[in-house]
């Protein structure tokens, strides 16, 4: 049998392999490096795979931890770790829920405004579904709502830190393809193309998430029309009302300043995304020490809670780089390159595949994952067909939120079970969030068929 062949069977097995033992319960990263080495040594054994290759690893990892763009990862997940711990956060949803909580259905709009600000000045989907969950769910069952609906507002509002910014997944996609883009247009001749950047990201990012607490908000004021018994009005006392504009300001100010801060610098070419990160995770601190929250305590809980994520997420970087290689040099890219380039429909074709093996994967795959796995794969061959890397890059991470809400692995069902009461089943948290993934569905295809709602920021700023 020829030899390129065997190298491409091998490359399809490794690929399902990993799949197959991370569905087993076995560690992400141990999972990419153990599967990559093992089928690298059987390739080597047959003669499709030179172990030498290997010796890139080093630079790689030391290119990883001296990226000045990946330096803003633990930046922002310190800022959204410190406003949780703080209890920043709490206080902005207790307002809000009182500023709404004379409408059908506030208490659910309440939770989506709290979860779009908490994505725009965190972006740690983990921490908001638990602290929306410890707070709102008690609030919003004793209210009388239908705890599907309840569940699936609270999953799917704190999931919005994955497509708005300062995402940290937008982060690494934009690192990503950026290498990419410079290669693909460097094969093609182009050896000054026009550079693609974090800030064109979380710019192209901005309305698309926008879209989405629209349509989230939108469902919610369905169901306060058609079914109000559902998300019924929960009054405020009326010597709860005195003082509450003041009280809105006090909960809302400092963290929509602390957004225009971040967001406004990186959107306004004033600071890339890590000097932003930094004043962020500075601003988290004073606003800490404003409100009488800052300790050592808090402060060590923290810094302890941050290194953990960021060390969670490198660490699958690392292992994801050790099947890039032993997948690409045994010939798998040559396979994913000739399947996307002979579908019938081209490069629509193309993208609406990747998109779906992504849905698909995000069922049994964590977000970090699917990107490290599934981008440096795909991303090539779609460039290559002239699909633009900024419309791409937001339309993976859009997509790539649905996984944090697809059973049977969707974290931020897993994370409000923990802090869901005993009595409340299961079965409401994965029924709640249906219309949720549909609405995401929407979003994704209203992203799909008119790309200006993610090319047009970008291209006026």
């Amino acid at each position: 049998m020829d030899l390129v062949l065997i190298g491409e069977i091998l490359s399809g097995l490794m690929f399902f392999g990993i799949i197959g033992f991370l569905m087993l319960g076995f560690p992400v990263a141990f999972t990419l490096a153990g599967v990559s080495l093992l089928f690298g040594l059987v390739g080597w054994w047959i003669g499709v795979f030179d172990p030498s290759n290997f010796g890139s690893l080093p630079s790689r990892y030391i290119g990883f931890m001296t990226s000045e763009v990946l330096v803003a990862v633990p930046l922002f997940i310190f800022m959204g770790v410190m406003l949780e711990r703080s209890r920043i956060a709490e206080q902005l949803l207790l307002t809000m829920s009182k500023l709404f909580g004379n409408l059908r259905g506030g208490l659910g709009l309440s939770v989506v405004i709290v979860g779009a600000m908490l994505a725009a000045s965190t972006g740690v989907v983990g921490a908001t579904v638990v602290t929306m969950g410890l707070i709102s769910l008690p609030a919003m069952l004793r209210a009388g709502y239908d705890p599907k609906l309840a569940t699936g507002v609270i999953c799917s509002s704190g999931t919005l830190g994955q497509i708005i910014p300062p995402s940290t997944v937008l982060i690494f996609m934009g690192d990503m393809l950026s290498g990419i883009n410079s290669q693909v247009q460097m094969e093609k001749g182009n050896f000054a193309p026009t550079p693609v950047s974090v800030g064109d990201l979380f710019a192209g990012a901005l309305l698309p998430g926008v879209m989405l607490v629209g349509l989230y908000s939108l469902w919610i004021i369905f169901k306060a029309v058609t079914d109000p018994e559902s998300c019924p009005a929960t009054p405020v006392p009326l010597n709860e009302k005195r003082g509450l504009f003041k009280e809105v300001l006090v909960a809302l100010l400092p963290p929509l300043l602390l957004i225009i801060a971040v967001l406004g610098s990186i959107l306004g070419g004033v600071a890339t995304p890590t000097e932003a990160a930094s004043v962020g995770a500075v601003g988290a601190i004073i606003l800490a020490a404003l409100r009488w929250r800052l300790s050592f305590r808090v402060l060590h809980e923290t810094v302890v809670a941050t290194a953990t994520i960021t060390s969670m997420v490198f660490i699958i970087l690392f292992g994801a780089s050790v099947f890039s290689i032993v997948f690409r040099l045994m010939g798998g890219d040559n396979l994913v390159h000739e399947f996307l380039s002979n579908l019938p429909g081209g490069a629509v074709a193309a993208v609406i595949v990747v998109m779906a093996i992504m849905f698909v994967l995000g069922f049994i795959l964590d977000t970090f994952e699917i990107i490290f796995i599934v981008i440096p794969i795909t991303a090539p061959i779609l460039l290559a067909l002239d699909i633009d890397p900024i419309w791409l890059g937001v339309l993976v991470g859009m997509n790539l939120q649905t996984s944090f809400l697809t059973p049977p692995f969707g974290f931020a069902l897993f994370y409000l079970r923990g802090v869901a009461p005993d009595d409340l089943p299961t079965s409401a948290i994965y029924r709640g969030i249906i219309p949720f993934v549909m609405l995401q569905l929407i979003g994704i295809a209203a992203l799909f068929f008119f790309p200006q709602i993610v090319t047009w920021l970008p291209t006026v700023l």
